[in-house]
């Protein structure tokens, strides 16, 4: 099958040694599909707000916090992630959240973000909608104006609970709906299937917003098929056990869905047991739109470019033409306008294009 889609120019990527990848990846432009807000709260900023707004942790230490990030599987990292986003409490907290995540982005050349924030996790402790959307749209507003990084949000629904606490959540969201372009479903996986919540992503459907979902992390290939039939999302955020399923991959591949893989990620909670044995180069091969991205980069151990580095370092046979295509499936499966993307791929492929020049 071929993978590959056509450069806009023609790019002769057989000029470009491996030695020159990394650092042209690093400076290419991208965009991160998926990466949760919350999950990005270094520790030193963590224990910054938590002395700001009087909250002790159950951490002496910067360090101690971090070596706490030994998880086994998605719930152990939910314990620990849900224990660090209990120092937002004020829309300055979820600014400075925000604005630390896209300032570092716009370095790594991220054209576009679209960041999931996780609203349950802060209205069950009693945190106003409001003071979290108005945080993280500010940093959004900011990063548009200084860097023209497209910075947009979408609003995920925590699986572990409810559809009915899903349903208020949207509703308490619906005053804010200009703030955010879609929804997603995270939170731990297994025992919660996608059906759980079709009422409420029909209703986010009826009201024009974006679908996605996580699926196919630590669920079955069928949660991934079940996103897609009962869901109606638009992209599967993870979905690389899609493999289990040669007629889900074949469809996934015919109908263009974009998967948002995080490959560090995959290994921090023990998906894979290492970058080696990944399987992102098996889905570009059965002509899957991967994209890479980084999912919760504070506890994962790697940023956007930290994650197309180690990939490309465990498998060499990812060539410059892999690279450019992964690249640009990043840009084209975003939410931006046609014209917008157009334009960040024909700036993807003078930058290739220039390279081969050299």
């Amino acid at each position: 099958m071929n993978t590959f889609a056509t450069p806009s120019r023609p790019i002769d990527f057989e000029r470009i040694a491996p030695a020159q990848l990394d650092a042209l990846v690093r400076t290419a432009p991208k965009a991160e599909l998926h990466i949760h807000i919350e999950g990005s709260l270094e520790p030193e900023l963590i224990f910054e707000l938590a002395a700001r707004n009087g909250i002790r942790l159950p951490y002496a230490s910067v360090d101690a916090l971090r070596s706490a990030y030994a998880f086994t599987d998605l719930q152990s990292f939910l314990d620990v992630y849900y224990a660090g986003a209990s120092v937002l409490l004020k829309e300055e907290d979820f600014y400075d959240m925000a604005w630390a995540y896209l300032r570092r982005a716009a370095s790594e050349g991220v054209v576009c973000a679209e960041l999931f924030f996780d609203p349950q996790t802060h209205t069950e402790r009693g945190v106003p909608m409001g003071v979290v959307v108005k945080g993280l749209k500010r940093a959004c507003d900011q990063a548009q104006r200084e860097w023209g990084l497209r910075a947009e949000l979408i609003l995920c629904f925590l699986r572990h609970l409810s559809e009915e606490s899903a349903l208020q959540t949207l509703q308490e969201a619906l005053p804010y709906r200009e703030h955010f372009i879609g929804v997603g479903l995270d939170s731990s996986e297994r025992g919660h299937p996608p059906e759980k919540f079709a009422r409420v992503f029909e209703w986010a459907g009826q009201l024009g917003l974006h679908r996605v979902a996580h699926a196919g992390e630590e669920g079955p290939a069928a949660y991934i098929s079940a996103a897609l039939d009962v869901l109606q999302v638009e992209r599967i955020d993870h979905g690389v056990r899609c493999t289990e399923d040669p007629a889900l991959v074949q469809r996934l591949a015919r109908q263009a869905v974009p998967l948002t893989v995080c490959p560090l990620s995959n290994i921090k909670l023990c998906v894979f047991p290492n970058l080696a044995a990944h399987n992102l180069p098996q889905l570009l091969a059965a002509g899957l739109v991967v994209t890479v991205n980084s999912d919760d980069p504070a506890y994962f151990g790697g940023y956007l470019n930290d994650n197309y580095s180690a990939l490309l370092q465990a498998h060499p046979s990812l060539t410059a033409r892999h690279a450019w295509q992964l690249l640009r499936n990043s840009l084209m499966a975003s939410f931006a306008p046609p014209a917008v993307r157009a334009d960040w791929v024909a700036r993807l492929d003078e930058h290739f294009a220039r390279a081969a020049q050299a």
